[in-house]
């Protein structure tokens, strides 16, 4: 078994009612939420393989959301993975559950980063995210979080329906105003099962969306951003190790109800089924990876970073050269890649598209 040295762990639930799922409502059921944990510890013990861990990231729904009794309760689970001596610990947080207490609690349990989702400081999408905004309130908390941690994260979301490239301005002030190492962007997708969707609320046409893409990057570089992948900028030493875990496609723990893993050479996807889950009933999905999908793999999530794909490690890992593998030519031409003859990445105009670039390497190996 190849050695794991991450581990992605999710809670679901939130204490925000947002008709995107049934998890907000369980919150306020202290026994399931309680149930829950007692499952989490139960398959982590059944599954974790005493590796020693590197980077640890809890995630959500809203960890932060959990009670001070909770929190503890975790975070006594986490203690079951042995940490490498240089680890990097991520908890997400909502903003609104940010306090002296859950802030010390975090740091007493070696969390040493933390990622806050912020999304926008504009009043004018409080209705369509059902939440309150106010951006005085927002860089009070995250000020608050700087007395204890350098290490942040947070999250910026873009293309919201009706949204303008002053409204994104705006965020981007504020995201300047705050200035912490790590800035996360997302643009808004509009799934088919949420309310968002039945409502009918019609997403901003593609051209502006793009115009914002290439509004967010320029702005956060001259603030000493450095553009690492293709939704993540850092400062200088503060890129997420745990997110690099995924990009250049290494294997990783995933526990928790939906949680995602790759172990052993097998991808797998948990039930999102609370009572299948609490009955110890994990996995929902499981596939192999062989060869030749790994291969597409290493292509698709590599090319996410800016840097690219490193072609000497490529063919440590595969005994092939790319080119050997994946008809690479035409994309080249059309100036969608770029080798330098020691990495092969997507050139910064093309980032918008990179899906379109992506494509062309599911089911395109010549293994």
């Amino acid at each position: 078994m190849e050695k794991i040295e991450s581990v992605y762990i999710h809670i679901p639930f939130c204490n925000t009612i947002c008709n995107y799922c049934d998890f907000c409502k369980m919150f306020y059921n202290e026994k399931i939420v309680d149930d829950y944990l007692i499952a989490l510890e139960k398959e982590i013990k059944k599954i974790y393989n005493n590796d020693i861990i590197k980077t640890i990231y809890i995630g959500g729904g809203t960890p932060s959301c959990l009670t001070i009794k909770q929190l503890e309760k975790l975070f006594d689970i986490v203690k079951l993975f042995k940490f490498s001596n240089k680890y990097e610990y991520t908890i997400e947080v909502n903003i609104n559950d940010i306090c002296e207490e859950k802030l010390k609690l975090f740091k007493k349990n070696k969390i040493n980063r933390i990622s806050i989702g912020i999304e926008t400081i504009n009043n004018k999408f409080e209705k369509f995210l059902n939440r309150e905004i106010n951006k005085d309130f927002f860089a009070e908390k995250i000020n608050l979080v700087k007395k204890y941690y350098d290490n942040i994260n947070i999250d910026l979301m873009y293309a919201f329906p009706n949204e303008t490239i002053k409204d994104l301005e705006k965020d981007l002030e504020f995201i300047e105003k705050v200035n912490v190492p790590h800035i996360s962007i997302y643009s808004l997708i509009i799934e088919e099962h949420t309310k968002i969707y039945i409502d009918k609320i019609k997403p901003i046409n593609d051209e502006l969306e793009e115009k914002m893409y290439y509004k967010i990057i320029p702005y956060l570089k001259k603030l000493g951003y450095i553009h690492y992948e293709i939704s993540n900028f850092a400062k200088k030493g503060y890129s997420s190790k745990h997110n690099l875990t995924y990009w250049n496609n290494l294997e990783y723990y995933g526990f928790g109800l939906g949680a995602s893993g790759y172990i052993n050479n097998f991808r797998y996807t948990n039930t999102k089924s609370i009572n299948n889950y609490l009955k110890e009933k994990y996995v929902y999905d499981k596939q192999l990876i062989t060869k030749k999908i790994s291969m597409e793999n290493e292509m698709i999530l590599g090319l996410r970073k800016i840097e690219g794909i490193d072609k000497k490690i490529f063919f440590q890992k595969y005994n092939f050269n790319i080119e050997q593998v994946f008809d690479i030519i035409n994309l080249m031409k059309n100036k969608l890649l770029i080798d330098d003859g020691k990495k092969l990445y997507i050139p910064e105009d093309k980032l918008y598209i990179s899906n379109c670039i992506f494509v062309n390497f599911i089911g395109g190996s010549n293994e």
